[in-house]
Parts: structure tokens; sequence; C-alpha cells
């Protein structure tokens, strides 16, 4: 079968046409590569929360405070000049790409280190670390802090690092994770929350899931798992669920967005992969019931990918509720089998993800959310990369029913990063560069 696709925007619109698969591969393809780097080499600094952490005294922490200690330095007011000085200091030669931005009336900072800095260091926290130790001297300099007080300065931007691993409480932030929290081998890039992803493109349900999808699929290219036969599998699956391929997910929502159900999602998919000769009737049984074979596996799975998330922009969307993509990748999936009898998205990966999902995001256990979970948790992490694009979706439609909200938790994150057209709006990106 042909390994070419056409790409289509969030909106249905044809972007490029007879693209080969091997394009999209993190690899190759020049948008998804400046993403990823754009993701490691860019961080967000809160001014407004240093500003207000240093008077107050309340740094390191929840529960944590300093009285008597406070500094009242104007520094959101000074965010040019903090800018201009910090940039001085991130810069590795005069003219390099360091970037820095202020945002929000000065409450918000977007430095983006040299990609000398990145590519020097063993992983990627020099953009943190770096960012954090100019803005810290910066600080010193311009309000001539003295010894005594210098420390309050640090705190109040690194927060309790290095007493813990992670910034606890501090005002700089990056999309990704500390390495220390990744689950394994290559998961840096899928350790991303989906609340994050969902607050980076605006709540934009499929750009969220294609942001995620370019996230997640990278993130199994460098854990190696998109190596000799697998790639196509992967790229396959990159293509129809996260870009939006063929318009097999925009063309399925539309279909069943008015008055569809997971089942009617169900039936509009395996009607497509018949009439696409993806699958077609191995046997009949003398109950009338179809066997069916796929006569392109990893193209079955894509197409399969490509219904869940259909499933989830359906029936979250219909509920306006995250809640229900835990029970919507499983069901939806454990559906499909029952029809074709043929194997669910990710060969029943997904539909395992979803079971311990459903139990540790809001049933019994109940000690999270969906928009806090990621593909490195425990949980999660067992798909290929096809389960969180759906949730990173689900949570851009949920309309606050989470108990850790978008805005609790990534409003840093999406006001400062959410300004990058190549993270907002990534399948115009990825097709662009074709």
């Amino acid at each position: 079968m042909s390994d070419t696709v056409d790409i289509y925007d969030d909106r249905g619109k044809l972007l490029e046409s007879n693209v080969d698969i091997m394009s999209l591969a993190p690899t190759r393809n020049a948008a998804i590569q400046k993403i990823i780097m754009e993701t490691k080499r860019s961080v967000a600094v809160n001014l407004g929360g240093i500003q207000n952490a240093l008077a107050t005294g309340k740094m390191g922490g929840k529960g944590r405070q300093i009285l008597g200690r406070g500094l009242d330095y104007d520094i959101v007011g000074r965010a040019d000049e903090i800018a201009e000085k910090v940039k001085a200091l991130v810069q590795v030669d005069e003219g390099d790409d360091t970037s820095v931005t202020v945002l929000n009336g000065g409450k918000n900072l977007r430095i983006q280190s040299p990609t000398s800095r990145i590519l020097s260091g063993a992983d990627y926290m020099s953009s943190t670390t770096v960012g954090a130790a100019a803005v810290t001297q910066t600080l010193i300099d311009m309000f001539g802090t003295d010894m005594y007080d210098a420390m309050i300065v640090k705190s109040a931007i690194w927060g309790s690092y290095p007493q813990t691993m992670d910034l606890m409480g501090g005002n700089v932030a990056g999309i990704l994770n500390i390495p220390q929290n990744n689950e394994g081998l290559g998961f840096s890039l899928r350790n991303i929350m989906a609340n994050h992803v969902a607050a980076i493109t605006n709540k934009s349900a499929m750009n969220a899931a294609a942001l995620s999808s370019i996230y997640e699929q990278s993130g199994i290219f460098e854990m190696g798992g998109a190596v000799g036969m697998f790639e196509r599998q992967q790229l396959l699956g990159l293509a129809c669920q996260g870009l939006n391929a063929n318009n097999i997910v925009y063309d399925t929502v539309k279909e069943n967005g008015k008055d569809g159900t997971i089942g009617t999602v169900l039936q509009s998919i395996v009607g497509r992969a018949i009439e696409d000769g993806v699958i077609s009737v191995d046997k009949t049984a003398p109950s009338g019931y179809n066997f069916y074979k796929a006569n392109d596996v990893p193209m079955w799975n894509a197409y399969a990918a490509a219904g869940t998330l259909a499933a989830t922009l359906v029936n979250c969307g219909a509920g306006r509720a995250a809640q229900n993509v835990s029970s919507t990748l499983l069901y939806f999936n454990d559906m499909l089998e029952k029809e074709t009898g043929l194997p669910g998205c990710d060969y029943g990966k997904v539909q395992g993800v979803a079971v311990g999902f459903s139990f540790f995001s809001h049933s019994i256990y109940g000690g999270g959310g969906p928009g806090v979970f990621n593909g490195n948790h425990v949980v999660t992490r067992h798909s290929r990369g096809f389960a969180i694009p759906c949730v990173c979706a689900a949570v851009s439609l949920d309309a606050g029913t989470q108990m850790f909200t978008i805005e609790a938790t990534s409003g840093l994150i999406g006001n400062v990063f959410g300004t990058i057209e190549e993270f907002s709006e990534p399948i115009k990106a990825v097709a662009g560069a074709l």
C-alpha cells in the first residue's frame, strides 16, 4: 500500500498532498526538530512571582515563609532592563540565537538559551539552570543586593533547589520535567503533562493532540522503539492520529459531532477502513458475523489510533469534561475488537492504559486528574505514543471540571510558550516544512 498521505489542518483544510510518511520522522522533519529544540532550550521566568516572593518572604514551596526578610524590588517595572542584562549573560556569542522576550506586561520572561549551550551539554537542563542563574545574577547586580540577602534572591528564583531535586516553589519553569523523574531511557519528551500541552495550544483540541503526538512519537524514536519495521508503524500513527492525515480524524468527528457516540465513531472508522482497503472480510460465521483481516497491519493500527482520537473528541466534547477520556480509550477499542475481530489501537496497550488510568485519575484511588498525566507515568507509559494525545485533546475540551485545572497547573507555561507558532499550530508547522 502507498505510504504517502495528505495532511489536513484542524479545520479540514488541505495543507500538503502526497507526503511521504518518512518525511514526517523527527529525524527528518525540520519543523518537528525545531519544536524539540525550542522545547529543550526555552524556559519561562515568572518575574511577578519573584517580586511577590521577595516582598512576602514566601519562597521554596507551599507553607514556607521567612518573616522579616522581605525585599522591595520593582522587578516587573524593570522587566525590559532585566531582559537585556539576562540576554548578555545567557548568550555565548554576540548575534547567536539567544532570545529573551518580555511578556504579559513584564510579568514573564521567555528565555531561549543558544543552541550551542544545548549541544554542549549531556542533557536538556542548561536552559533552566543557566536561565535561573542569569536572572539571579542580574537582580543581585541591579538592586545592589548584599551577601546577606543574596540567598533570599536566589531562593525566590530557584525555589528549594538543591534541597529538592526539582525547583520546588521556584519561579523558573520549562516544558520538560527534570531528568530524575523520567521512568526510563528516552522518556524525557513523554514526561510533559497533558495540561501543559493544552495550555500551549490554547486549548485547541486537535492541535493539542498534534503537539502531544509529536512529543510522544519523538520519545518513541529516542528510546529505540521506531527502529526497522517499527518505524513505519509509528509514523503512520503520527500521521493519521496526530497530523490528521487524509482528514480521517476531522471527517470522522464532523460525521459524528452532532449526535454521535463512540459506537457511531467506531462504525465510521470501520467503514472507512473497508472502503480504503485497509481491512476486508476474512470469513463469515454461520451467524452472519464477519471476521476481518488487516491487509496492512500498521495502517490498521493508524486507523484505530485516529478513531480513538475521534471518539475522544466526540465523547469528551459532548460532555465538556476530560474525565470521560479513560473510558473512551477503553471502550472504543474494546468494541472495535468485538466488531472486527482485529486488535484495537496499539494492539491492546491503549486498553490496558485506560484501565489503570481510570483508577488512578478518578476512581477509588482518585489521586489525580487526566490533565496531570503524561506518557512517562507508570500507568500510561505502556502505549507507544497513542494514548496521551487523546488525553491532551480531552483536557483541551474540558469546561473546568478538573480538580487540577489547566490554569492552576500550566498558566505560566501556556502564557509563555503559547506565543511560539510551531507550538500553538504544530500541524501547519510540520506541513510547512515539507
